[in-house]
């Protein structure tokens, strides 16, 4: 029984949450043709549960807060903000659900769906995950995660631009997507919690 026991533990999966500070959700884009314009977004959480054993069985979600757009340039994020670009008012909700994960070597290829802009559609991420945790200098559990990804931002209806005289576009359809995460055991729910206290009472 104890073997047994020692057996579904190690196979059942890890629940663990993202470290927001000590987390970045970025991007960069070319401006101009030869500039890169680089910015990222502040309010987000991202969650994995992770099945070391069979990693095909683990999902990764992720949302952000559209409206913490940040580049450094006020105005700048102002027009991202507006209809022009994520609409933010009319389209709040910006998610990420994994549907397939597959390891290649030390590699994962995540597939999902990305919702931005009111319109999902698939996007396939290459990541990086540490399947041992390191543990932090205050005792706890760390697993480091990273994520690359490219997209046509016009796939999810962002299609505002202006032409340059000389060729080319002021605000490139390609975009560069950059996460890093550290990964942190989740807490406990409440309500799980109580009911766990509840039935040790019976």
């Amino acid at each position: 029984m104890t073997i047994v026991l020692a057996a579904l533990l190690a196979a059942a999966p890890v629940a663990l949450e993202a470290d927001p500070n000590h987390s970045t959700v970025g991007f960069s884009v070319k401006h101009m043709v030869a500039t890169t314009v680089r910015g990222q977004f502040t309010r987000f959480s991202s969650t994995v549960d992770w099945n070391r054993d069979d990693p095909a069985k683990s999902s990764v979600e992720l949302k952000v807060d559209p409206s913490s757009i940040n580049t450094n340039n006020e105005k700048r994020d102002g027009h991202l903000k507006s209809a022009d670009f994520f609409d933010v008012q009319g389209c709040p909700d910006m998610s990420f659900r994994s549907r397939k994960i597959d390891k290649s070597g030390d590699k994962y290829k995540v597939t999902g769906d990305l919702t931005m802009h009111c319109v999902t559609r698939p996007l396939t991420l290459e990541a990086s995950f540490a399947d041992q945790p390191i543990k932090s200098p205050m005792g706890t559990s760390v697993y480091p995660a990273s994520a690359t990804g490219k997209l046509k931002r016009s796939d999810w209806g962002l299609t505002w631009n202006k032409m340059l005289e000389t060729g080319g576009a002021v605000v490139s359809d390609d975009v560069n997507l950059e996460l890093d995460f550290e990964y942190v055991p989740r807490a406990a729910e409440p309500k799980k919690e109580a009911q766990a206290e509840t039935n040790r009472k019976k």
